[in-house]
């Protein structure tokens, strides 16, 4: 696990309260652990938008073409090639 550092916000009191009642209801242990699943889902959320423009733009890339024999060689050396040097780097 990353190290913890602190961050601290400033609420209205209405959400201060809404934080409360949310950790009352038992599934979150503290504050804390409320945020962190908010900036998680977050997280999840955007990745899930920018694959979703991603898938899109292939869409409306036009037709796409049979990958070949030799297409799955150069894929496959280009991966191994990148853990090699990822590899040397550590």
């Amino acid at each position: 696990m990353d190290a913890t550092t602190t961050l601290h916000i400033s609420l209205p009191k209405a959400l201060k309260t809404y934080v409360k009642k949310r950790v009352g209801e038992k599934q979150y242990s503290n504050p804390s652990d409320y945020v962190r699943t908010l900036i998680r889902e977050d997280q999840v959320r955007r990745d899930e938008e920018l694959l979703e423009r991603m898938l899109l733009e292939g869409l409306a890339s036009g037709k796409g073409e049979p990958m070949t024999d030799e297409d799955w060689k150069a894929m496959r050396r280009s991966v191994r090639t990148g853990f090699s040097n990822r590899s040397r780097k550590v």
